[in-house]
């Protein structure tokens, strides 16, 4: 596209004449800046933006794993692997895993992403068997213990069939369903609910020297050319969640750049995902080097992020994170 609408978003009842809703829930805006690859932009009424680019700002979202979109999910990692950067090995065996999900359940969690492949700066890919073997009995466990829904982190068909399987309801893929062919197609034959990622390279390379001609445009072109994909392939827009890949291929001011102008990513007219919680650039920026000490930065980043619109936190700090969620509703 040649022209994109970043929605100037706003809070409060008393509303002036001229706002719309943002993704269909309570936050909304009057105006919009309107960006071009040119590198102009400027500031214009919601009623000057595109007919075709509102209906996707404003329209409301569908539920997704049987969570309404209009009001804010938190989703708690659960990472099942020996060599993740904040976790790793803590919930590597099958009971301590369910243990912290059961917890994070208790702690007003919708959502419990299972990952059994690191996805950190320089990690390496994970034979299919070897993940298999690892988030397969932890999601019969849960599932056998808890309703919430779960997800499975995986850029892998045969991993997220047998994660299904075991009771898992949505799919997120932090290759945006570029790593494996087959993925897409399982998951619009099973009416699986997704999440699309942006990641510049493999988890291996990405944070090797990224570059973007203009980090936040690409990455929305991305997004926006994988959901159409998705959709020509069988899946429901409605079910499509997106998420920009915050550290994934960025650097600091890739990701500052694109924390900022989180709102623009509604245009694309798909619920938005934002993972930050415990990434390096919290350290650098709130001067913590210890990443299970970050819950301070992550959740000050978390809030940004739900003024913008965005509709589910991933985090590691369920309870903090829950807590500072309630506060905030309770403020607005």
């Amino acid at each position: 596209m040649s022209d994109y609408f970043r929605p100037l978003v706003q809070q409060g009842t008393a509303r002036p004449r001229g706002a719309v809703p943002l993704g269909g829930g309570t936050l909304w805006f009057t105006h919009a800046e309107r960006l071009c690859r040119d590198g102009t932009s400027e500031v214009v009424p919601a009623g000057d933006v595109p007919a075709g680019v509102l209906d996707r700002l404003t329209g409301a979202r569908d539920a997704i794993a049987g969570l309404e979109m209009s009001r804010p999910h938190l989703m708690g990692i659960l990472n099942v692997t020996p060599d993740s950067f904040s976790d790793g090995g803590r919930h590597y065996a099958v009971t301590d895993a369910v243990q912290a999900a059961l917890a994070m359940a208790a702690q007003d969690v919708s959502l419990l992403d299972i990952g059994g492949e690191s996805t950190r700066p320089g990690a390496t890919e994970v034979p299919v068997d070897e993940e298999i073997r690892r988030i397969e009995p932890v999601i019969e466990a849960i599932r056998a213990e808890t309703g919430t829904a779960i997800s499975i982190d995986t850029r892998k068909a045969a991993v997220a069939e047998a994660a299904l399987a075991a009771g898992a309801s949505l799919v997120n893929d932090v290759s945006g369903f570029t790593f494996d062919a087959g993925l897409a197609p399982l998951c619009a034959e099973t009416s699986t609910p997704v999440c699309i990622m942006h990641a510049q390279g493999d988890p291996a390379t990405m944070q090797q020297d990224p570059h973007y001609d203009n980090v936040l445009l690409d990455v929305y072109d991305f997004l926006s050319t994988q959901v159409d994909r998705l959709v020509a392939a069988g899946l429901s827009r409605g079910q499509i969640v997106i998420d920009p890949g915050i550290g994934f291929g960025k650097t600091q001011a890739h990701n500052l750049t694109l924390l900022r102008n989180l709102s623009l990513f509604h245009g694309i007219g798909c619920p938005i995902l934002l993972g930050v919680s415990r990434k390096r650039f919290i350290g650098t920026i709130g001067k913590e080097p210890l990443a299970e000490a970050r819950a301070p930065g992550s959740i000050s980043v978390g809030l940004s992020g739900l003024a913008q619109g965005v509709q589910i936190l991933r985090v590691h700090d369920v309870a903090e994170t829950a807590q500072a969620l309630r506060l905030w509703a309770a403020v607005r």
